[in-house]
């Protein structure tokens, strides 16, 4: 069996119309660190990410995808991944190192949605007010909204599901843990991972005809209950709740939708 080339998702570059609205939404409401502004650009991560950020927001006239970056599984890794993603024409070039990582192979997805991968990351270290008494944990739980502990995953729309996910399969050593199966033999989406969880991507089919689309960015809570409190905060600050706290029949994961300030879909999983 082929080992995995990619080891995790490390973070996603959100556009939102409203930069600051969001960042308030994630640090106020979700909980999260601001680590570092840059230009239109906001870094931030949950209290147990364990790099410098999991999450950008960038000021932008339109919410969506800016990008999505995954390390790799060790430097050798990384130049297998790059030559498997410019074998199929995909590849965009490589980029010089950024805030909280190195140099970044950049490359699109067979429908078109930007994506880096990279080695060498700058890891979260807290400041003495902030550590955990217990020495694993990057940070203290914070006491501000309802924390998200990490990153989980990404949702894109595809025109071709099928031929994004072997993207992900044969390019990045993803492996499908759930797919849906239309009679006629289409797949209207699948999920995929590297490692232990569910998933870190899923693909959907996108019924408008557009490419390289986002549906969501998702964090994780490990704790159901968590969800309940967040739609209250939610609610109370008339932010738009979509759907839940519910269930998925994919995963079987708590969840819950809601759009943050800056115009895009976010995810809470619950346990």
């Amino acid at each position: 069996m082929q080992s995995h080339t990619i080891a995790q998702l490390a973070h996603v570059e959100l556009l939102s119309v409203d930069p600051e609205a969001s960042v308030r939404f994630f640090t106020h409401v979700l909980g999260m660190i601001e680590t570092h502004r840059d230009g239109q650009s906001a870094y931030l991560r949950g209290y147990q990410d364990t790099y410098h950020h999991s999450l950008i927001v960038t000021e932008s006239a339109q919410a969506g995808l800016g990008h999505a970056a995954y390390r790799a599984s060790s430097e050798q890794a990384l130049a297998q991944v790059v030559a498997a993603v410019q074998a199929t024409g995909l590849g965009r070039g490589w980029i010089d190192a950024s805030v909280g990582h190195g140099p970044a192979f950049r490359f699109e997805t067979p429908d078109g949605h930007v994506q880096e991968v990279l080695w060498e990351v700058e890891r979260y270290s807290p400041g003495d007010a902030e550590r955990c008494l217990m020495p694993n944990a990057p940070q203290k739980r914070p006491l501000r909204g309802v924390p998200v502990r990490r990153i989980d995953h990404i949702n894109y729309m595809c025109g071709d599901v099928s031929a994004t996910k072997r993207f992900f399969e044969e390019q990045l050593t993803f492996r499908c843990r759930e797919r849906i199966e239309l009679p006629d033999g289409s797949e209207l989406g699948a999920w995929l991972s590297v490692d232990i969880l569910p998933h870190e991507v899923a693909v959907m089919k996108d019924m408008t005809g557009s490419r390289g689309r986002l549906h969501h960015v998702a964090f994780w809570y490990g704790i159901e209950q968590h969800l309940n409190d967040l739609a209250e905060a939610l609610r109370d600050r008339e932010i738009t709740i979509e759907a839940g706290p519910s269930k998925h029949g994919i995963t079987q994961s708590p969840f819950l939708y809601a759009f943050e300030p800056g115009g895009n879909r976010i995810e809470l999983f619950g346990g």
